[in-house]
């Protein structure tokens, strides 16, 4: 097990990061996506999604909560754009509902409120200087393409896609520079299509499904990039990339197993969806580990090479990792892996703070070593960190005033930011950041009961925003304060 005293704690005295740590140019953005905050679930001709049908099944969501009305940024879309500026952000990123724009998901017919809405969250962006980032998939699939065809399962679902995709950039790419096809495909295919704890909640079915799911959405996204490369980027001047999501794996000892299993961990996460757009198939090791992988054609090999223009990365926390040749683990996608996932240090101490999700721990160093990977493994890319952040418990014992003061989360964001900082100094192309999330929100299975939010929102008084002192730490983080504040206020 590593010592803890051969890690740099990157950022972790008070105040040790600053604006002027990161280049000229850089963006600073906070993020959200579609079902977690908008509602409005039955309003504007919007069509059912499967997180719609999944959180209404009994006992899939912790707290029995749904994103019916989630924060209602439909109806109070302006007021949270006007946070967005008084913090100071030069960017949003946020997902449009597939399902606001063809309610079934079919691309036959466009919805004109669904374009209405979008048009003017965007316009409001504009207005307030802050860049939109637009995400065309973040989970929410029209529930019709699942009930009718199997949803990601069925190669048909690429042409779907491919509909949306075009429609997005006609309607909205005079004005959106920066678009995202498909976010965290990872999690789509093993947890809707492996453990079922996110929707459409398949479990049940054969262990090829995750590897569909998974194959079909690199194959959209190929799509998408092809359309917009050869109709769109021209005349509209924009780029396009996808949002993977990434834990760091640091090798457990210095024993070849070990390094190897952890070398293998960024495969299954990274390859996976890197190694066909730069190299034109899956990883070895997962060739070699899975026989359920799907194949590439060769014309669908050259329509993946290259097509993205930058890369964003979800990233949250890190773990040391083991080799292990007798897996527990039930899923073969984890098994497959041959490792384990330890969160201690060789003295027993935990691999970093404990946030309230069981799965997320404190790690600055960690983002740092992730974006020196990328850099050294994919040529180094352009690259967005589209998600970094923490979560609180819910807790109505507590007053608000104490709630609010959330300086765990500022100890977070100082700590991440310098290593970013770091890994911009190493080389790293890192163009911008987007702080998870601008908002409390819906949090897929663990519904309202973890908090990520900048903004705190009273969920029993109305939805009333409250900024938490995160959201003010950043304002004067983005004016350039002071590098040594002292405060974590």
């Amino acid at each position: 097990m590593p010592k803890k005293e051969g890690f740099k704690e990157n950022g972790e005295e008070e105040g040790e990061v600053s604006r002027a740590d990161f280049p000229p140019g850089f963006m600073f953005g906070v993020a959200t996506a579609s079902y977690q905050i908008e509602g409005a679930c039955n309003e504007g001709g919007r069509g059912a999604s499967i997180w719609d049908s999944f959180s209404h099944t009994e006992g899939k969501i912790i707290d029995g909560s749904s994103g019916d009305v989630a924060v209602d940024h439909y109806h109070r879309y302006k007021e949270d754009v006007e946070l967005i500026h008084k913090f100071g952000f030069d960017a949003y990123r946020f997902s449009i509902s597939w399902s606001r724009i063809f309610p079934d998901g079919l691309g036959t017919k466009v919805n004109n409120e669904g374009i209405a809405f979008y048009n003017n969250l965007i316009n409001a962006l504009l207005e307030k200087g802050i860049q939109p980032f637009a995400t065309l998939y973040h989970w929410d699939l029209p529930l019709h393409l699942h009930e009718s065809i199997g949803g990601w399962l069925n190669k048909q679902i690429v042409n779907y896609f491919a509909v949306y995709a075009d429609a997005c950039f006609a309607h909205f790419g005079d004005r959106v520079k920066n678009w995202i096809t498909i976010n965290e495909p990872l999690q789509t295919a093993v947890n809707g299509y492996g453990t079922g704890i996110f929707a459409p909640g398949r479990c049940e079915g054969s262990s090829t499904e995750p590897y569909l799911a998974a194959h079909h959405q690199i194959l959209a996204h190929a799509r998408a990039v092809s359309i917009y490369r050869s109709k769109y980027k021209d005349k509209q001047g924009g780029q396009i990339g996808w949002v993977l999501d990434c834990e760091w794996a640091e090798a457990n000892s210095d024993k070849i197993e070990d390094k190897s299993a952890a070398a293998r961990r960024l495969d299954f996460q990274l390859g996976w969806y890197l190694c066909p757009l730069y190299y034109g198939d899956y990883p070895a090791v997962m060739r070699e580990k899975l026989d359920q992988l799907p194949k590439f054609s060769q014309e669908e090999k050259e329509l993946l090479m290259n097509s993205l223009d930058f890369l964003g990365v979800n990233h949250y926390t890190s773990r040391f990792i083991s080799h292990v040749t007798n897996s527990s683990e039930e899923i073969i996608f984890y098994k497959a892996q041959e490792m384990e996932r330890i969160v201690e240090w060789e003295g027993g101490e935990k691999i970093g703070e404990k946030a309230a999700s069981e799965w997320l721990y404190i790690v600055p160093w960690g983002i740092r070593k992730v974006l020196n990977y990328i850099a050294q493994t994919y040529n180094n890319p352009p690259i967005y960190i589209t998600e970094n952040g923490m979560d609180d418990e819910e807790d109505n014992s507590l007053p608000l005033q104490d709630i609010l003061d959330d300086k765990l989360r500022v100890r977070y964001f100082k700590g991440y930011l310098a290593a970013v900082a770091q890994a911009i100094k190493d080389g790293a192309d890192v163009r911008g950041y987007f702080a998870w999330s601008l908002i409390d929100n819906f949090e897929w299975g663990q519904g309202y009961t973890k908090r990520f939010g900048l903004v705190y929102v009273d969920y029993k008084n109305g939805l009333i925003r409250h900024p938490k002192s995160s959201a003010y730490w950043f304002a004067r983080f983005l004016k350039g304060g002071e590098k040594k504040s002292g405060k974590d206020d």
